[in-house]
This record gives C-alpha cells, sequence and structure tokens, in this order.
C-alpha cells in the first residue's frame, strides 16, 4: 500500500471546538488548512461545554455561524437561568436570570444584559455546537478534513513539520507535510508530550460523577419557571444538572466531598436521586456516563519551533465559568492571525513569540480564578444547614441566608464580564505599551480601557454595524480626527505589506476610554498602540508589529519608556493624555 502523501500550511490536530475554530479561521485568511481527528466524521461528541461566551460568539459572527449557533440547543422560549434548589424538584433558593435565546439580543434585564458587546453569550451544549462547526468547517474550500486518522508522530525541519498519521479504517499510512502544526487533541495530547511540554499545577481539586441522563418526566415535576442550569442544595448530596434539549435529556453533576476520594464511594443511582429530589419511583436512563477529576494545571510551554498546543492540550482547569473550551478558543484565535502573518508572508519570525507570551499568563489567571471559585463552592457544598429543606420559620431563614450567598458567590461566574472584557497582554512583543498601565478586573468586573493590549471597547457604528464588523484582517486603525496625518502608517504598513485598514469614526457617541485620536488595533480585537499622531518612526512601529524587530519579553516587562528607547522612537504613548484617576471600580 503507497504512502499517501498530503501537503498544508497548517495541520490541526484534533477536530473538537477549538481545532474547528482554529481551522474556521485559519482559512478565512487563505491558509490552507488539514485536520486530522480519530473520531468518524459527525460522531455525536461528549456532553461536556454548556457554554459559548460572548467573545467566543464575537468571532462566530465573524466567521458567519453566530446566527446559525443561535438557532440550536434549548428552545428558543427557554429561560437560560440559572437557579439554586433544595433539589432538582424542591424549594427555590434563589435564581440568577439570564435571557433565552429569543431574547437575548433585546432583554435589558438580568445582570449580563448590559454588556457592550454585538454578541452575548449563548448557552449550548457541546452535542450541538460541534455539528454545526463541523459541518461548517468541512465545506470550507482550502481544509481537508482527515477523519480517523490518527497523528503518531511528527518531526520538525527548518522550513516546517513532517507528520505521521495513520488511516485508521483502512491502515494506510499517511505524510503530511506542513508549515506549522499545532495540538488541539485534548489532555493526554500526544503534541504536548512530543514537544517536551509538561502540565504543572494543582492535579486534583474536585471528583466529579457525571451522568448524561434521558427523563422525559422530570421537566413536569420541577415547580416554577424552568432553568437551563440547577444546583441541588441539600445536607444529603449536592450537584448541578444542566438542561440539555429543554424536554426529556439532562446533564447531571455529581460533586463528590473531599472526603469521597474514590468514585465508587458513592453510588451513582443514589446520588442522582438524591440531587433531583426523586423517590425509586422515578424512572431514568442513562445515555453515558463519565467520572472526571477537575484540576488547575497549565503547560510551562505552549510552543517548540513550529508546533503549538492550544486548549486542553495546553490547559486544564475545573470547567467553572465554562471557560475550559472558551479558554482554548481564545487560544485558537490569538495563533490563528499570527501564523496566518508568517503564511501570508508579512509577518516576521518574532510575530509568532506573542503567542506564549500573551496567551500562557492569562490562562494562569483563568485558572486560578476557576480553582479559587472551585474551592468556595467546596466550602460552601460542606456548610448546608442541616434544616434547610424543614418548613419552619428557621428553615426559612436558613433558605434565605444560603440563597444570598449563593448568587453573590456565583453571579460572577455565570455573569463574568470580567474574564470576557477585561483581561489584557501585557509584556507582548507586539504590543507597544505606554505609561497607563491596564485597569484590574474580576471574573464578574471590569473597567473598558484602550490602553495598549486591552480589547478595544465596543461600540456601534453609525451604519448599524458593530466595530468589530468593521475590523480588516491584521490591524485596523481607528481615527477619530481626520485632521489627523495616517500616511506615514500608511506608508510604513505598504511597504512591509502589513495588512490595515483605516476606519474613520464620526457621527457616534463612543465610550470614554477613547481618548486618543488614534487607536491601532489588532484582528483579535486588542489594541496594539495609540496616540494623537502617527509616530516620528512609522517604520519601527510597524516593525514591531509585524514581529521584524524583537524585543526581549521578561518576568518583568520593560516600561513603556525603556521599550519606546529600544524602538528607537518616543511614541509608543505619543501626545498621551494622564489617566483618570477618579474612575471608579465597577
Amino acid at each position: 500500500m503507497s504512502l499517501q502523501e498530503i501537503a498544508a500550511d497548517v495541520l490541526v490536530v484534533g477536530a473538537g471546538p477549538v481545532g474547528l475554530t482554529l481551522a474556521m479561521d485559519l482559512q478565512s485568511r487563505g491558509v490552507r488548512v488539514a485536520i486530522a481527528e480519530v473520531r468518524r466524521y459527525a460522531e455525536p461528541p461528549s456532553v461536556k461545554c454548556n457554554h459559548v461566551a460572548a467573545r467566543t460568539m464575537e468571532r462566530f459572527r465573524r466567521l458567519g455561524v453566530a446566527h446559525k449557533l443561535r438557532d440550536a440547543g434549548l428552545p428558543a422560549d427557554y429561560p437560560n437561568d440559572v437557579v439554586f434548589r433544595t433539589t432538582v424538584c424542591g424549594l427555590e433558593l434563589t435564581r440568577i436570570p439570564i435571557p433565552g435565546r429569543a431574547e437575548r439580543y433585546t432583554s435589558r434585564e438580568g445582570p449580563d444584559t448590559w454588556w457592550p458587546t454585538p454578541e452575548p453569550p449563548h448557552r449550548i451544549n457541546q452535542l450541538f455546537l460541534e455539528p454545526i462547526l463541523l459541518e461548517h468547517t468541512a465545506a470550507l474550500p482550502g481544509v481537508t478534513l482527515l477523519n480517523r486518522t490518527q497523528v503518531t508522530g511528527f518531526v520538525q525541519q527548518a522550513d516546517g513539520v513532517e507528520a505521521t498519521a495513520l488511516d485508521l479504517e483502512g491502515g494506510q499510512e499517511r505524510l503530511i507535510r506542513c508549515r506549522y502544526l499545532v495540538g488541539c487533541d485534548g489532555g493526554s495530547s500526544l503534541v504536548r508530550k512530543a514537544i517536551g511540554a509538561k502540565l504543572e499545577g494543582t492535579p486534583v481539586i474536585q471528583r466529579v460523577q457525571s451522568s448524561y441522563i434521558r427523563a422525559p418526566g422530570l421537566r413536569a415535576r420541577i415547580p416554577g419557571k424552568p432553568a437551563w442550569s440547577t444546583y441541588a442544595v441539600n445536607p444529603r448530596r449536592c450537584g448541578t444538572v444542566f438542561a440539555i434539549d429543554g424536554r426529556e435529556t439532562w446533564l447531571v453533576h455529581n460533586h463528590l466531598n473531599p472526603d469521597e476520594p474514590e468514585f465508587d464511594s458513592i453510588d451513582r443511582d443514589w446520588a442522582i436521586r438524591q440531587i433531583l429530589g426523586v423517590g425509586e419511583d422515578f424512572d431514568y436512563e442513562v445515555i453515558t456516563k463519565e467520572d472526571w477529576v477537575g484540576r488547575r494545571l497549565v503547560a510551562d510551554r505552549f510552543r517548540d519551533r513550529n508546533v503549538f498546543i492550544a486548549g486542553d492540550a495546553a490547559h486544564l482547569w475545573v470547567p467553572y465559568a465554562g471557560y475550559g473550551m472558551n479558554a482554548g478558543i481564545a487560544d485558537a484565535l490569538n495563533l490563528s492571525w499570527l501564523l496566518a502573518a508568517r503564511v501570508q508572508g508579512w509577518g516576521g519570525e518574532a510575530i509568532l513569540d506573542a503567542y506564549e507570551a500573551e496567551r500562557q499568563p492569562i490562562t494562569m489567571q483563568v485558572s486560578q480564578f476557576a480553582m479559587e471559585h472551585a474551592a468556595r463552592m467546596i466550602k460552601a457544598r460542606r456548610a448546608v444547614p442541616a434544616n434547610i429543606e424543614t418548613q419552619d420559620e428557621a428553615g426559612a431563614r436558613a433558605r434565605e441566608e444560603v440563597g444570598r450567598e449563593a448568587y453573590e458567590l456565583n453571579v460572577q461566574q455565570f455573569c463574568c464580564a470580567g474574564l470576557n472584557f477585561g483581561y489584557y497582554y501585557q509584556g507582548s512583543p507586539i504590543v507597544c505599551e505606554d505609561d497607563e498601565p491596564p485597569p484590574a478586573y474580576t471574573m464578574g468586573d471590569f473597567t473598558p480601557s484602550t490602553v495598549p493590549g486591552c480589547r478595544a471597547p465596543h461600540f456601534w457604528l453609525p451604519d448599524g454595524r458593530s466595530l468589530y464588523d468593521a475590523f480588516g484582517a491584521g490591524y485596523t486603525l481607528l481615527r477619530f480626527d481626520t485632521a489627523a496625518d495616517v500616511a506615514p502608517l500608511h506608508a510604513a504598513a505598504r511597504e512591509r505589506r502589513m495588512p490595515l485598514e483605516v476606519v474613520d469614526i464620526a457621527g457616534v457617541e463612543v465610550p470614554a476610554a477613547y481618548r486618543h485620536k488614534l487607536v491601532l488595533c489588532r484582528d483579535d480585537q486588542h489594541v496594539a498602540w495609540r496616540g494623537d499622531a502617527a509616530p516620528s518612526d512609522a517604520t519601527a512601529l510597524v516593525d514591531l508589529l509585524c514581529g521584524l524587530r524583537r524585543l526581549a519579553v521578561t518576568k518583568e516587562p520593560q516600561r513603556s519608556s525603556e521599550r519606546s528607547e529600544a524602538l528607537g522612537f518616543a511614541a509608543c504613548g505619543a501626545h498621551h493624555q494622564p489617566a483618570n484617576t477618579e474612575t471608579s471600580w465597577p
């Protein structure tokens, strides 16, 4: 049997949501992509992620799949609320209101409806999400999808990578020649192990029994308004239940206590019934089940020359806030435009240094948020009052107190504006920092900012488009004063073949964070530079943005003045206005 040879610019190992999003985004930039996936085409994924974050939906909007995803998942009128009850069928303690998809764009009630984004979050299980991404990706020209294909190894060369793979159906060996390889192959990643990267952190935080069940009679037993997610809080067993199809399928998480170190130490059926609040007469079917360990692990490196890792291959943590898959997709979107810059020829080798320099610190921060939240949840589960279900005055007081504490603790998890819009890239080799530090953020709160490295605050353009709809591939220069001369930047970008769009902003109210006449944004919506005039040496700035001029990235990032001197010009903070020191934390 002859060796089958396949050529691509980028080989993506793994066709889960992270790998598919990476392939979609690369293809949109004219990059040839091959995807190797061990599963059969359209083989159902596991029942894992239930939430697509706003930042992820923003990119899906630009890739043309946001509306497809909005039309899938729970019924349009099904509330996306998070509710806390003594059991799923028991007494309600508190509720976090979240609009269903029919009202997602229009509702102004609830703690996440004020968000400055064209695409609010979407609650959809991976069972519905992944097939849409797969079908969309498989139909794209320039994408070669290799199902039932297992990458067995690879060799790096100066100009690319040669990967060997096995056709699991026919037994044929495949040789895949690519310029870059990205491992999106999950927690047991072959690619991560092959590049010698090691996961570091906390190996065990929480053990969980997960059961995907069919229970047609459950919804009729739930009192009051239904919810997307229900937390059961009682002294016998605490757990979480997600509505999957809004009719008869549910995902039940049984959170084991710290003194229950073995999965089989708790009877699965007993735990499910205690969480649901049903007796032995209630019928349900276990469709699939999985025992898993929540961890906080981040790889010590995300890259070896032409090989990268993303998603669960690079980091694993307790899936609070739904930021396992979404953080992986953020990896993919950060890496995609950098790889495309190299393939298209305008990006220097140093531009790829930005991936690890930017994403590794952020994943460390997010994993810490998740671990700290998990620790507080574990503590809360151990402190459930014994009388929380009693129908007397003391029981009512206990329920009121637990409900109040549950809301305060969890609203930041499910309505996490900070994790969506507050994180920033500091110490990046392709961000021109100035003397204003990025504002701090928490899981739930953030301050909009145009400090380089921050996400460009969203606003709507006069023609009704989102600001991000106007962004071009590469870089976009927002000009708030048409008198500002941008010819030097245009000329420098043209000389380096760096994609640069200029968008003039007029006739619309913009967020107060836009205090400069010029704000230069990257394709991934992060600010790269700002000023009131083009820098005196525009070529030096463009060289930095293209990765043609390398600056050292250290544990202690250079001050902006030092970075300016290293660049040979004093314009990283050109005409910088002092920060408003009276700005209060939201």
